[in-house]
């Protein structure tokens, strides 16, 4: 039976951040909580998330001042989803198809945790390499 994402997140506290926090101060949080990307909360709603390569591209690369920019003005706005009771191999798929690394999972509107390419250690990396390989070589067949 394939792991559901809520079986993979059960464990974790969600790393949240209010929209108006400086990214000096979510790159401070993500470091001490060891995570490569925070959600940033609106009203207790996902209204976007900061990755360490939004730091890099948004913050960094155009010379932005990270003590005083806000997470709203760099973050990624209403990133896609994933519902905790879907197969970890959707979350896998959503990130392959879309190129990123992190899914934030929504419950009811709510973040409560979010998967990354990391999580793939696991028994469903072996289905979706087979499985891409499989797709890759049915396409070879039809060219």
């Amino acid at each position: 039976m394939p792991r559901t994402i809520r079986t993979i997140i059960e464990d974790r506290e969600p790393l949240t951040a209010p929209a108006q926090m400086t990214v000096g101060e979510a790159a401070r949080l993500m470091k001490q909580s060891q995570y490569s990307a925070v959600m940033v909360v609106e009203d207790g709603k996902l209204a976007g998330i900061f990755t360490e390569r939004d730091a890099l591209f948004k913050v960094t690369a155009e010379g932005r001042d990270a003590q005083t920019t806000r997470l709203s003005e760099v973050m990624t706005r209403t990133p896609h989803t994933i519902h905790p009771d879907k197969p970890f191999a959707d979350a896998l798929h959503l990130m392959h198809v879309n190129g990123f690394r992190h899914v934030p999972v929504v419950e009811d509107g709510r973040p409560i945790g979010m998967v990354s390419a990391r999580d793939a250690l696991g028994p469903e990396l072996e289905d979706v390499v087979y499985e891409w390989i499989r797709q890759e070589q049915v396409h070879d067949i039809l060219a």
